[in-house]
């Protein structure tokens, strides 16, 4: 039986801040401690906002390390580190792509992960977002056990979020009241996700009606 991956708030960060740049910002990568700490604390894309120190964020890394999630490489004058989430939680790629934006993000609907993985990987519709979300949460207790938790749907909110589990067991009216008492209109805010769901979709189709018909797409020549 392979043993679950339990993870602090701070290893999590870490960890997931590690997978994004790899996909995001792959020219910087590996990165160094100091780059590591920045991505940490960054305000943008992070929930909940944090601010570490460069010694919690040095000891995380020799925990995932130690776990077998952090890589260190060598060569240079400056230490810099990889991740080996996708094999040391043992996942496919779309797996460990959702569960990097869940630690990163928080909460977040299957509309909002397909749109927010833009990035890191690019799903063909909600609905594989949901599938792959629905494996992670029937995940045996031989693999480890769920690795994710479908919360409960907020008041006035039309869709449900799911969470992590990497860190335990999540309280799930917590998490949806915190989610109601965060600044702006959660309503509102899964309005316009999916707006920009159906778009993103019907730019898609788009394109292919374009080559279908050997025309140019809109805004070429």
């Amino acid at each position: 039986m392979t043993t679950p991956v339990l993870l602090t708030p701070v290893e999590a960060r870490v960890l997931s801040t590690l997978m994004e740049k790899a996909r995001t910002v792959p020219d910087s990568y590996p990165l160094t401690l100091n780059s590591l700490l920045l991505g940490c604390n960054q305000k943008t894309s992070r929930e909940p906002l944090m601010e570490l120190t460069e010694a919690e964020v040095s000891s995380a890394v020799d925990t995932l390390r130690e776990a077998g999630l952090v890589h260190e490489t060598t060569g240079g004058r400056t230490t810099k580190f990889t991740h080996n989430a996708q094999r040391g939680i043992g996942v496919p790629e779309q797996s460990a792509v959702l569960l990097g934006l869940l630690m990163l993000r928080g909460p977040q609907t299957a509309a909002e992960l397909r749109l927010n993985a833009e990035r890191w990987y690019r799903f063909a519709d909600t609905s594989s977002v949901e599938g792959f979300l629905d494996e992670l949460q029937e995940r045996s207790e031989e693999k480890g056990g769920p690795l994710v938790i479908k919360l409960d749907r907020a008041p006035g909110a039309r869709e449900q979020r799911w969470a992590h589990l990497l860190c335990g067991q999540v309280d799930a009216s917590a998490a949806v009241a915190s989610r109601m008492a965060a600044p702006g209109n959660a309503d509102l805010q899964a309005r316009v996700t999916q707006l920009e769901t159906e778009l993103a979709d019907l730019r898609t189709t788009v394109q292919k009606l374009c080559a279908e018909l050997g025309m140019s797409q809109p805004g070429q020549q």
